[in-house]
């Protein structure tokens, strides 16, 4: 099979280091053949020494939108990874489906905030919607080759964050830098945060309802603190198919860019002796209002999505600099739902008016 070429939109983060350590690994299997980073100049420049027939973009331009579609369509790449935090990849991921570019997909919110335009822009140029988060991933991996009638649940698996014990009691005194001290894996300061307040598994049950065409009710969560199993999928006789490695993004990712073979790397296997036992445990929906939300949001649809992940963002960023406590994300985030103006069928244009308005409605919030 011929090399992967290769766009990394977002290289400076944990997902695009993540992809450069897996390109290092099969060389022969994938070439890098466009990176992008916004602040990140060094970051940036370092890759290109390492990689220096990709393009570069940096996006803390003004033009910065315009140079990411340019580098999501360039011609001779066949895969582009989506690995920007927030919604700054919507417009590029669409190009690049557009211009019949496959997508893998590590940025929850091109799905959760439009997942139906995706997917059809995606099913009139044949692209193809391969899923980098490791739940998603996982999921697809135990799904490949089966009929989806067949399919009883989508099993997420959550680590349950940093405060899966923490009385609900306590919550009003948690600090940021409490809340981002993530138990397992180590990631940028949104998801992060995300996973403190399993606003993180709220996206990605939305994700998947897009992703795997089920209703969100088929969607459901367990906490797995030790981050193994990293998603199942429950049939109908009962039996579970369930995808098992080490808390490391090299393995979605890996598999992602050489779909739909398999292919050897240097990645450590599991010794499950050593490993001695998996626990699960239901999730604490009451306390961490996410789930419920993200239940709601996926059922009615429309803009809803949009604005759950919307004032989700600046919720996080307003606790990030200490000008809310941890419950109040939770609350402006049902605020915005409940109060934004909900279209059931929307295009491109009224899902990013939706996403601005809830911005706006959250921000708000955060002054009460």
């Amino acid at each position: 099979m011929k090399k992967r070429r290769i766009v990394i939109l977002g290289v400076s983060g944990s997902i695009g280091q993540s992809a450069l350590k897996v390109a290092r690994d099969i060389p022969d299997r994938v070439e890098i053949v466009g990176m992008s980073a916004h602040r990140n100049a060094s970051a940036l420049a370092t890759a290109a020494r390492e990689f220096p027939g990709a393009r570069c973009v940096r996006t803390d331009e003004p033009d910065g939108e315009e140079r990411l579609i340019e580098l999501a369509t360039m011609p001779g790449a066949d895969l582009v990874l989506v690995a920007i935090v927030g919604t700054a990849g919507l417009r590029p991921a669409l190009a690049a489906i557009e211009a019949g570019k496959d997508l893998a997909v590590a940025s929850k919110e091109i799905l959760v905030m439009a997942g139906e335009v995706v997917l059809q822009a995606a099913g009139r140029t044949g692209a193809r919607i391969l899923p980098v988060d490791s739940e998603h991933n996982a999921i697809f991996q135990c799904l490949e080759g089966r009929d989806l009638s067949t399919v009883r649940r989508l099993i997420l698996t959550c680590s349950g964050g940093p405060f899966r014990h923490t009385p609900r009691s306590e919550f009003e005194a948690i600090s940021p830098e409490r809340a981002l001290r993530h138990p397992t894996w180590q990631m940028g300061k949104k998801i992060t945060i995300d996973s403190a307040t399993l606003f993180n598994k709220a996206l990605e049950m939305i994700e998947a309802h897009w992703l795997f065409g089920l209703p969100i009710a088929q969607v459901d969560v367990v906490v797995h603190p030790q981050s193994i199993v990293h998603s199942m999928v429950e049939f109908v006789d009962g039996s579970t198919l369930a995808q098992l490695s080490h808390s490391d993004m090299c393995f979605p990712i890996h598999y992602a860019v050489t779909w739909p073979e398999r292919i050897p790397n240097s990645l450590k296997p599991l010794d499950f002796a050593q490993l001695g036992r998996l626990d699960f445990e239901a999730p604490r929906r009451k306390d961490f209002p996410a789930l419920d939300l993200a239940v709601e949001a996926g059922t009615r649809g429309g803009t809803l999505p949009a604005v759950l992940n919307a004032a989700n963002e600046v919720a996080v960023d307003a606790f990030l600099a200490g000008e809310i406590r941890f419950p109040k994300i939770w609350e402006i985030v049902a605020r915005a739902m409940a109060e934004c103006p909900h279209v059931a069928h929307p295009g491109l244009d009224e899902l990013i008016a939706a996403d601005r308005a809830a911005r706006e409605h959250a921000s708000r919030k955060v002054q009460e």
